[in-house]
């Protein structure tokens, strides 16, 4: 019996490519405690759902004898061990093969079962036990110099043993504040089949108290739709997505994003392939040099980076605490009720898409998380239950590591923490807030700016070791006493409001 997950949606994947049609079954099951773990987005739910039935389908149009298990179905067990255990006694087999899953817990699980051999999964491009080789003994990882390697083995982007263009990095041209009448170009919407409506109604019968609204639910859920999408992205948006990538507008949710995460990161899309396309529209001259080299980036270095990362410090990677944050998630990371106009965007963006660009991510939420201190445990559970593209191994170092610097320093170079001026720099949401983006003290100042020293003051001795933060140290050191005391009061202040 062939095992796959919901996260494997991929014709290619080792646990089929060792099969044999005629003789295998390929068991795929919808369970409880994989839709449940976390309190996941009502439309991630239905996307790995819709997703799964019509790779059930698509398997069997190639002739695969596929079992296929839904959640309602009787008899459930509820568990992925339990349906292959039933599966395994219902057709009479002994052995199951599967390819390993993205995440350690299961991972942990599948090794237990008897009889069961486990593939590796080389849908990435890094193996993960290359990455643990190359990163043990450094004295620190960066990942620029792990997408070098990347871009050599790949040879995407590539003049001989030289970079095009004469560089390996061009973010520092992806960093434009986007005009709001821009006339943006939408990702495509898949209006649901019948196949993907059985499945809303039994998200909404199942699972109605979890976060986030279901409909209007347009994902592509086909691999040929999805292609379709990143096509449309290609031709559309890519020309504009490096310059505007770090861009944020109210009401705008995705600007020049290819919104495909959800799609490559179940499996439907290929990501080397991805890559190509990019190059190619590159090399064809269709889009500049700073977009393709941006996209790249993101795929081969930074999604790579973030799984080697992953793999190499789990178990245990989910609870370090570096910074000793220990403040609860504030109740509007759920509700969206705060008078921080763009921590309320975000989060209503979040509830109704179940997604955010990445700088939503690192520079709203994940950065007031950081300045208050909250516990990045519980903002990590966040993030896996409200993205549609969130799986532990792409999340989990994207939040503890990069976004809240609890790894201490590990994955990402310095704290990303940023005052109120970043996120007026970047976007319009400042305009409708109750606060004052300028203002450096009191009731009306911007949280982001009281937050900010106050982030300094608590870690002074800590950042005044990191040579990115020691500047910022050495300004709060000439702060005369009397506005450190009230910037730290006034930062009280705001924290006890949260409680």
């Amino acid at each position: 019996m062939i095992l796959v997950l919901g996260d494997q949606l991929t014709p290619g994947l080792s646990a089929l490519r060792a099969g044999d049609r005629a003789r295998d079954r390929v068991l795929m099951a919808e369970v409880l405690a994989e839709a449940s773990y976390v309190p996941h987005h009502k439309k991630k739910i239905a996307f790995v759902f819709s997703a799964m039935r019509h790779f059930a389908e698509e398997l069997r149009r190639e002739g695969w004898q596929v079992d296929y298990v839904k959640l309602d179905d009787p008899g459930n067990s509820g568990s992925l061990g339990g349906e292959v255990r039933r599966a395994l006694a219902r057709k009479g087999l002994t052995r199951v093969v599967a390819t390993e899953p993205g995440e350690w817990r299961l991972l942990e699980e599948m090794r237990g079962w008897s009889d069961t051999e486990l593939l590796p999964d080389d849908r990435f491009l890094a193996d993960r036990h290359g990455f643990a080789e190359w990163a043990e003994g450094r004295k620190g990882l960066r990942m620029e110099h792990f997408y070098r390697l990347m871009r050599r083995k790949t040879a995407l982007l590539m003049e001989g043993d030289q970079p095009a263009g004469g560089r390996w990095n061009f973010d520092a041209e992806n960093r434009s504040k986007a005009d709001p009448d821009l006339l943006m170009p939408r990702p495509p919407r898949f209006p649901p089949d019948a196949i993907t409506r059985e499945v809303l109604d039994l998200v909404a019968a199942r699972f109605p108290g979890n976060f986030g609204t279901l409909e209007p639910f347009w994902f592509a859920v086909t691999r040929a739709d999805a292609e379709a999408a990143f096509d449309h992205f290609v031709r559309h948006a890519l020309p504009q997505f490096g310059t505007y990538q770090d861009a944020m507008l109210e009401g705008q949710a995705f600007l020049y994003h290819a919104v495909i995460s959800p799609y490559l990161n179940a499996g439907l899309l290929d990501p080397l392939d991805l890559c190509r396309k990019v190059e190619a529209a590159w090399r064809a001259g269709a889009v500049p040099i700073n977009s393709a080299e941006g996209f790249i980036r993101q795929v081969i270095g930074w999604r790579e980076f973030v799984r080697g990362i992953y793999w190499w410090q789990m178990p245990g990677y989910d609870r370090v605490n570096a910074l000793e944050a220990q403040r609860a998630l504030p109740a509007f990371y759920w509700t969206g009720e705060t008078r921080m106009n763009c921590l309320r965007a975000c989060v209503e963006q979040t509830r109704d898409e179940a997604y955010a660009h990445h700088i939503q991510r690192l520079m709203v939420t994940g950065n007031f998380a950081l300045l208050a201190g909250i516990d990045p445990h519980q903002l990590h559970e966040w993030y896996l239950s409200v993205y549609a593209d969130a799986y532990e191994w792409v999340e989990l170092p994207n939040t503890v590591g990069m976004s809240q610097f609890a790894d201490g320093g590990l994955l990402a170079s310095k704290p990303y923490v940023a005052s109120g001026a970043y996120i007026d720099r970047m976007s319009d949401y400042c305009r409708g807030c109750a606060y004052d983006v300028k203002a450096k003290a009191g009731p009306k100042a911007c949280p982001f700016n009281l937050l900010y020293w106050d982030f300094i003051a608590r870690h002074r001795d800590r950042l005044a070791r990191n040579p990115r933060m020691a500047q910022m140290v050495r300004t709060w050191d000439r702060f005369a006493p009397e506005k450190q005391e009230q910037l730290r009061r006034d930062a009280g202040r705001f924290l006890d409001s949260l409680a």
